[in-house]
Formats: C-alpha cells, structure tokens, sequence
C-alpha cells in the first residue's frame, strides 16, 4: 500500500527549498495519500453491494423453482380433495343402492357411480402427471441450489477480501494522519491554517511548483517579482492569480515519499 501511495505522491527534492515550505509540501503529500485512501474506502461499500448483486439471479431462479413446485403441490391437494369428495359421494349412493326397493332408482344410482370413478381415474391421472412434474422441478431445484451456493462461495471470498483491503486501508489512514500531524508540528500555525484552507479550496494542491514562470496550479503567468521571490526561496511566495504556495521547481529535482 505504502509503495503504491507514495509513488502517486511525490514530493519534490529541491535540497535549496525553504525549509518551510519543504515541511509543507511534506503535509501535503500526506493529505493527499489520506485523501486518496479516503476515496478508497467510500468505494468499498458499492463494491460490497455489487458483489452481492452476483447472488440475485441465482437466488431468483431458485425462488422461481420453489413457487413452481408450491403451486403443483397446491394443485396437487386440490385434486386429492376432489378424488376424496367423489370417492365420499361413491360411498353415498352405495349405501342408497343397499336402502332403495326401486329397480329403476338402483340402476340410476349406478350409473352415477360408474360416472364418479371414470372422473377418478382421470383425476388421477392428471395427479400422476403433477407428480412427475414435482419431480422434475426437485431435480431443477437440486441445480438451482448447487449453482448458487457455489455463487455463495465465491460471493463470500470476495467480501472477505474485501475487508482485509478495508482493515489494510484504515490502518494505512491513521498512519498517514500520525504523519500528517507529525510533520505539522514543525510548521507554523499561521502557515499551516492558510495551507489547510488552500489545501481544501484547491482540490489538494496547495503547495505547486512555479515552473517558467508558470504556476503549476492555475497554469497562469506569475510577476517577475513572485519568479523573484519564489527562486530566491528566502519568504513564503504566493501565486498572485490563485493564491497558492509556490516553490522553484527546476528539471534536475527529482522526488522522495
């Protein structure tokens, strides 16, 4: 983590810098690593969700095989009831068969029967079909559940890794912040309350370098007596278009964490 930040925060090594301004460009760097690391760190959440996201599908399609298989099995009783209140009506008329004297009532009441058990049968029928149909939605289920607790898995492994890189970030944040306020000390108060203001209003650059003439911030032209004061590094300089800190930054600078 270290590496990465410092690499994308550089701070210039101009052994002639003012001194204060070197403490300041110190502070900076290290508001920019928090900075960076804080952005880091609000990212996580989204990407924890999105990660969860992964799970839907399958978890839809094992939701939609389970409603399947609730609604034949609904269907299924509603068959078994209508099999039992024939079969109960069956019952009744052989009871009546056994009771009435009436040749002709006796031969009506049989054929109702024999009506009763034909619609059995086909009830029946259409209840080995529902069964088969259950079958075939526990196999697709079996899948369903397979494929998504494999989802799971992975799911859980990258949330896992997730947190390792949240832990490994705040730790890194509160090392920056012990930093940050270390190398504050050695700065004036005064300074350092107008380089916390320019750090904010200036999208983390409150410390640039004064290149040609040029503010590195603004990318403006300074006055001959800023390119003056800012190469002579005896006072703390200001570009006068923006207001931030300059320093003089030559080619042959290179840059230390």
């Amino acid at each position: 983590m270290n590496g990465r930040v410092d690499a994308l925060f550089p701070v210039p090594d101009n052994r002639n810098m003012l001194p204060e301004v070197e403490k300041l460009l110190v502070v900076q760097n290290r508001d920019q690593k928090i900075v960076s690391i804080e952005k880091e760190l609000a990212g996580i959440p989204l990407e924890e969700e999105d990660i969860r996201d992964k799970l839907t599908e399958d978890q839809e399609s094992v939701d939609a095989v389970k409603k399947s298989i609730q609604e034949v099995e609904i269907a299924i009783k509603n068959l078994e009831l209508d099999i039992e209140t024939r079969k109960d009506s069956i019952e009744k008329l052989k009871v009546q068969q056994f009771e009435t004297k009436k040749n002709e009532s006796y031969q009506a009441m049989g054929k109702e029967i024999e009506n009763y058990l034909s619609e059995i049968a086909e009830l029946e029928e259409q209840e080995l079909e529902l069964m088969e149909k259950v079958e075939g939605f526990q196999g697709e289920l079996g899948t369903a559940n397979e494929k998504l607790a494999e989802s799971q898995r992975a799911v859980d492994e990258d949330i896992a890794d997730l947190k390792v890189l949240q832990k490994n970030l705040e730790e890194e944040k509160a090392e920056q912040e012990k930093q940050k306020a270390e190398a504050a000390s050695a700065v004036d108060e005064d300074l350092i309350e107008v380089y916390e203001r320019l750090f904010k209003a200036k999208n983390g650059h409150a410390v640039v370098g004064l290149v040609d003439g040029t503010c590195d911030g603004c990318h403006m032209k300074v006055t001959q007596s800023t390119v003056a004061d800012v190469k002579k590094e005896q006072k703390v300089a200001h570009c006068e278009n923006c207001g931030r800190i300059l320093y003089w930054w030559t080619v042959e600078s290179d840059s230390i964490s």
